[in-house]
């Protein structure tokens, strides 16, 4: 079986939309590679961040993914000691643009931060308005409905997963680890698919020193597996601007060794059309190797 990869980007801020964003493209493009653009909505608070503090591991990957230099200064004040811009009313033109280019479009979020730090205490209302504000911002950009959407920092529950169903989703890539599922969350099953991450994030390895620049691609070439189809979560500031030279080797050697790209929409709609062949499983909050925090994550069976 050849190997198969599936490239989801997730958009965070301001300046990794209206920098990070154009140089994946292009990248992309040089290859043919596909990729779902997950796009954060509303005001760029990443600034407030810095509560995140007392979680942790969090000082430990600060410290060695070199934060200031992959965002920049004024991205990290954004929102405390600067405005939050708006990032769906300054950058519509670039999101488009990614749409035009034949790549699919979906919500990461409205407010970043305030997902991923508040939605595991949110009540449900709280949710709904949060993702409804991320569904009318990326209609009035797009003229469309989104059909796909993937939490900050895999922060997912049952309250979220009521809130895709009500959406419609094609499918959604809110978790980490296995093969895609529909979410049993305290007991109730939700219908929107979920395709998860299957790889490391790149600063989830950056500055580690068993994982050199120089080590970091030939590590992901062989974690690709050859019996499902390979999930990578790349980010705008990362990928896209800090580590862009990285993922253009990565994605150079991909190429040469044969890997197939995969669209994420057609994976979901291919997966969908054996319906109960798709496993039911748990979703939990666990660890991840090299991240700060708990995510979500599917039981095994």
């Amino acid at each position: 079986m050849s190997l198969r990869l599936a490239l989801k980007v997730d958009v965070d801020t301001d300046r990794g939309t209206r920098e990070g964003v154009p140089n994946l493209v292009a990248d992309l493009q040089a290859v043919g590679a596909p990729a779902a653009f997950l796009f954060s909505l509303g005001p760029d608070q990443t600034g407030r961040a810095i509560t995140r503090v007392l979680r942790p591991g969090f000082f430990q990957k600060v410290s060695r993914t070199s934060v200031v230099q992959i965002y920049g200064v004024r991205t990290l004040l954004n929102g405390t000691l600067l405005p939050a811009p708006h990032i769906g009313r300054r950058n519509a033109e670039v999101m488009r643009a990614v749409r035009d280019a034949g790549f699919e479009v979906g919500i990461h979020c409205f407010n970043h931060y305030r997902w991923q730090d508040y939605v595991q205490t949110m009540p449900l209302a709280g949710v709904r308005a949060e993702f409804e504000a991320a569904r009318a911002e990326f209609l009035r950009i797009f003229g469309a409905e989104a059909r796909t959407a993937g939490a900050p920092g895999w922060q997912s529950n049952a309250r979220s997963r009521a809130v895709y169903d009500e959406a419609g989703l094609l499918y959604a890539s809110d978790a980490r680890g296995g093969t895609p599922f529909f979410p049993r969350v305290d007991g109730q099953i939700f219908k929107t698919l979920e395709i998860p991450s299957t790889l490391p994030t790149f600063d989830e390895l950056m500055g580690r020193p068993e994982y050199p620049d120089d080590k970091i691609v030939d590590h992901y070439l062989g974690l690709l597996s050859a019996e499902h189809v390979n999930v990578f979560t790349l980010h705008a500031e990362i990928e896209g601007m800090g580590r862009r030279k990285l993922f253009q080797e990565l994605l150079a050697r991909c190429r040469e060794s044969g890997v197939e790209f995969v669209r994420m929409d057609d994976y979901a709609t291919t997966l969908l059309a054996d319906h109960a062949a798709i496993p039911t499983r748990d979703q939990v909050l666990g660890e991840i190797d090299g991240r700060s925090g708990v995510v979500a994550v599917q039981r095994a069976a």
